[in-house]
């Protein structure tokens, strides 16, 4: 597994029209869903299957397409977004027989994490018999392995293809003005040193069977920020109001902006990968109870496109990671 922190960011920024590389973050982004609709459709739609010992099988439309695509480039690096929820239908005939057999196939991981022989291709039958058996018996093997070898090919003319998605247009807000929205999965557009970045905010909640002062330890002493992290940190011994941190390898850094002992922690926080001048704020609230401890997290300000991969981290390299070195026991709610 990669280190939090660590991987490709693909935000998005707009063209600048004096073409300056600010930062060395100029990225822009194409627009590949509607290509991707019409390719998937001429790639899959009309696609034989047939077995000479068992019959013929035709799929015949694509009964839902939801998803999108998008390129993202910076200077020689394209990097391919595509995430794709397919419902096929197709028909088909067995052998010696006029009884027509009609099915679904479900393709619900299409996705730029996923190898094409990994996606998942599952085969349903409207009617059942021996000549439906075999027919679906027949999709599940042949037909999948047809189904991937297109799914390939949209890759392969995705990646050959890039010059002819439109750019998209996106406009920015002025930093000083900006406004965290309410809602953690509404967007907004944020401007750094002309950099153009979506972002957004995210909210967990994790109980640990601690104290408030405890947990409050845990993330402000260089000691058991090491011991939980397994690796140096660079920090004071103790957090401070404006200390600064940086750990896992400097994949993540910032400062400490407000401490509330055994009630609030408040960070600068970004990773490594995000535009230089881009920091997000991370709220930790600790609420006691009868014999636990609620930690609640709001971070905001998150490039969109890392949002879910931030979440992760915060529950597999902090409060997982905090269970098991100091035996807290947290869940996420």
């Amino acid at each position: 597994m990669a280190k939090w922190g660590q991987g490709d960011p693909r935000w998005i920024v707009e063209e600048r029209p004096d073409a300056t590389n600010v930062n060395n973050w100029h990225w822009t982004e194409k627009n590949a869903s509607g290509w991707s609709t019409e390719k998937l459709r001429s790639l899959l739609v009309g696609m034989i299957v047939e077995d000479p010992h068992i019959g013929v099988c035709k799929i015949t439309d694509i009964e839902k397409c939801e998803g999108e695509a998008s390129a993202n480039n910076r200077k020689a690096k394209v990097i391919l977004f595509y995430e794709w929820d397919l419902k096929l239908k197709w028909e088909g005939k067995a052998n010696g027989s006029d009884f027509q057999v009609l099915g679904k196939i479900d393709i619900p991981n299409l996705s730029d994490e996923n190898e094409p022989g990994d996606v998942d291709v599952s085969v349903r039958i409207k009617s059942s018999g021996p000549e439906s058996e075999k027919l679906k018996g027949m999709m599940r093997t042949k037909g999948a392995q047809l189904i991937r070898e297109q799914l390939s090919k949209y890759i392969k003319d995705f990646q050959e293809d890039l010059l002819e998605f439109p750019i998209l247009e996106i406009s920015a807000v002025n930093a000083g003005t900006q406004e965290h929205a309410k809602n953690t999965s509404q967007m907004e557009r944020l401007e750094i040193g002309g950099v153009r970045i979506n972002i957004g905010d995210l909210e967990l909640q994790v109980n640990l069977k601690c104290t408030a002062e405890e947990i409050y330890r845990v993330l402000t002493l260089k000691e058991m920020v090491e011991a939980f992290t397994r690796g140096p940190a660079i920090m004071d011994s103790e957090a401070t109001k404006g200390s600064k941190f940086a750990i896992l390898g400097g994949n993540i850094s910032g400062e400490y902006l407000d401490l509330i002992p055994a009630k609030k922690v408040v960070q600068s926080w970004r990773f490594k990968s995000w535009p230089e001048e881009h920091y997000s704020t991370v709220t930790m609230k600790l609420k006691q109870l009868e014999s636990s401890t609620d930690v609640l997290i709001k971070q905001t300000g998150v490039p969109i496109i890392d949002l879910e991969r931030t979440k992760d981290g915060w529950t597999h390299h902090y409060f997982d990671a905090i269970k098991r070195t100091f035996g807290f026991g947290a869940f996420l709610l």
